[in-house]
């Protein structure tokens, strides 16, 4: 009976999609009623194709961030410049050496002064960077080798690793020759030989007929003329000027000048200290001048009095 046959489907079969074992080919990814299989990569690589899916609202978003990390890496790069070239702009390699305010025409060895810093600067190598050298260190180096040196009173850069030191010499304020060979002495009392001055017009007469003895010369001298600049300096800040200094027979620890005002003859000692012997001097030079009266030296060797003659 039919009602036991099974019925008849007549509904038509589904469409089938056979699907190639193969890997399809790249010119059948994008045909109609393929399936386009997601991606997490921007470019599509996983897809093998070179086809870019970005929205323009994600290409914007990944191009602000390249110019970000773009951006970050140039800032390290000028950070990292800056301190490099502050270092090499002021990192001395080689010294200039400028002499200030001398009479002579050329510099006698001007070398030697750059040699000398170059030494200090050997010790001492973090000097080399202008911001940190020490000025006065360099000035008390160097007039240690170099006496005629009084300071060191400006450095700059005069271009990338070279460096100017400018100098300050001596200017001697009395002169004196021994063993054929001159020495001079500045308002501090410094001795030195290199003069780049006119000559002094305080010349010490060595009227003591005392040989100098070999190794003490040096120490002797240096000590005299000490003695001797800082008097004519006192002096002239106390109003009176030297224009004679002369050592007396039999002695090299006694000195004589003559003052140009009134002409006084002053004995001093070399063993006594000069600020006080030149007051005395002071006092007694007034004290005659007030009164008119010459004499033909005063004495001030012992303190609180002045002897005269």
């Amino acid at each position: 009976m039919s009602i036991f046959k099974k019925k008849e489907n007549n509904i038509p079969k589904r469409r089938s999609i056979k699907y190639s074992q193969e890997s399809p080919s790249n010119s059948n990814i994008y045909k109609r009623n393929r399936t386009l299989t997601g991606t997490t990569s921007n470019h599509f690589d996983s897809a093998n194709t070179k086809t870019d899916l970005e929205s323009p609202r994600v290409r914007a978003h990944n191009l602000s961030i390249r110019r970000r990390k773009i951006a970050g890496i140039l800032i390290i790069i000028i950070i990292s410049i800056i301190p490099i070239w502050i270092l090499i702009s002021n990192f001395t390699a080689s010294v200039n050496v400028t002499i200030k305010d001398v009479t002579t025409s050329k510099i006698k060895e001007s070398t030697k002064y750059k040699n000398v810093i170059q030494d200090y600067l050997n010790i001492n190598p973090m000097s080399r960077l202008l911001f940190i050298v020490d000025k006065s260190s360099v000035s008390e180096y160097v007039s240690s080798k170099l006496p005629e040196v009084s300071k060191i009173t400006k450095i700059n850069m005069e271009g990338i690793g070279k460096a100017n030191y400018e100098i300050v010499m001596r200017s001697p304020i009395a002169g004196w020759q021994i063993n054929s060979k001159q020495y001079y002495v500045d308002s501090k009392g410094i001795p030195f030989e290199q003069n780049y001055f006119s000559t002094p017009s305080v010349q010490i007469i060595d009227n003591s007929g005392i040989a100098p003895k070999t190794g003490t010369t040096a120490i002797a001298s240096n000590r005299f003329l000490s003695f001797v600049g800082r008097v004519v300096y006192l002096a002239k800040s106390s109003g009176y000027t030297v224009i004679q200094a002369a050592l007396p027979a039999n002695t090299t620890r006694e000195l004589e000048i003559r003052l140009k005002e009134g002409n006084y003859l002053i004995k001093l000692s070399i063993d006594r200290p000069v600020g006080e012997q030149v007051e005395d001097m002071v006092a007694a030079v007034k004290y005659f001048s007030n009164r008119n009266q010459t004499t033909e030296y005063i004495d001030v060797r012992v303190s609180g009095k002045a002897f005269y003659k």
